[in-house]
Formats: C-alpha cells, structure tokens, sequence
C-alpha cells in the first residue's frame, strides 16, 4: 500500500511538472492534428517528451471524432511522423484551465479562443508563431488547398516547434536548476 501511495505521488508530480500544450485549429483536422504530431516527434527528438503534455482540438464541432485529413496524414508520414491515430475533438472550458499554453494557428482562432475562455485564462493563448518565432504570421488553414499548401503548412509548424521547444527547454532546465516548476509564459 505505501509503495502505490509513492507511485500516485511519483506520478501526481511527474503531470504536475509536465508544460501542457494545446493546439487549435477550426476543425482540428489539418493544422491543430500535425502541430501536434510535429511537436510530438520533435521533443521526442530532444529526449523531452516526459516533460510535455500535447494535445490538439478545434473550435468547431462538424468534424469531432474524424480523423486528420488525408493530406495531412501523407504529408506528416512523408517526413516520419504518424498522426493518423489522433481523432478531432472540440475545445472544453475544462481545457483552459488544464493547459498552460494554448495556440490557435490563425488570429481568428485566437480571438475565438479568448472570447470562449475564463477571463482567468486569456494569458495562456496565443498565436503560435508568434510565440514561437516572435513574428505575425499565421498558419494558413490549407484545407481548400493543394498539396504543396500542406507542404508549406507542415514546413511553418516544424521551424516553429524547433523553436519552441528550444525556447521551453530552456525554460524547464532554468526552473528545474532552481527547484523549481517550469514557467510557461
């Protein structure tokens, strides 16, 4: 009994120190499902994936349940990255308080976001690149699209997880030589 006591608490502690990220598109079935995935695989890639809870999910509700689009899912398994097990879901007032950071992929998914968030909240939204690469621009919903707009989509996300996840490692080592919990802003 006491030892299982240890393992909840190990594990309580291993959530709490976890930086939980969600990613929002409209549909969370392009952009939102590969800036997962591509986050996914690039902390992986640094050895930080116990350090990072990731999950993605839409504004809309028309495709809850669906799976990415196809184009999304080649162009994610074309550079190594399977997303084709993830399955679109619709943001809950209970994510805004269970992420520390929230990312729309476009300035209108930003703005949906802070009006459907607790005012308590509106600081932990943001839009990605800018967060993640200090610059403006958006990720352009490729859905109406071609191939070579995915490519590009896909392309936008990478640099920007590299980017951030530089940036929150950074963090998280500073925080932890402290003893202290990662900042997330």
């Amino acid at each position: 009994m006491l030892f299982e006591n240890m393992k909840d608490s190990a594990d309580a502690m291993t959530v709490q120190s976890q930086t939980a990220i969600l990613f929002v598109c409209l549909g969370n079935i392009c952009r939102s499902p590969l800036a997962e995935g591509i986050f996914r695989a690039v902390i992986a890639e640094r050895g930080l994936s116990h350090a990072f809870r990731i999950e993605s999910a839409a504004l809309g509700d028309w495709h809850v349940g669906d799976p990415p689009d196809a184009r999304s899912v080649a162009v994610a398994r074309r550079n190594g990255i399977d997303i084709s097990g993830q399955r679109a879901r619709r943001i809950t007032v209970e994510d805004f308080l269970r992420f520390d950071l929230i990312f729309g992929m476009d300035r209108t998914n930003v703005t949906r976001l802070r009006q459907l968030a607790p005012r308590n909240s509106r600081d932990r939204i943001h839009l990605f690149l800018e967060y993640a690469l200090a610059s403006a621009e958006e990720i352009a919903d490729p859905y109406y699209g071609s191939e070579e707009d995915f490519i590009a989509v896909y392309g936008r996300i990478r640099e920007g997880s590299e980017a951030m996840a530089e940036k929150l490692a950074v963090r998280a080592g500073s925080a932890r030589s402290r003893g202290q919990a990662s900042s997330t802003t």
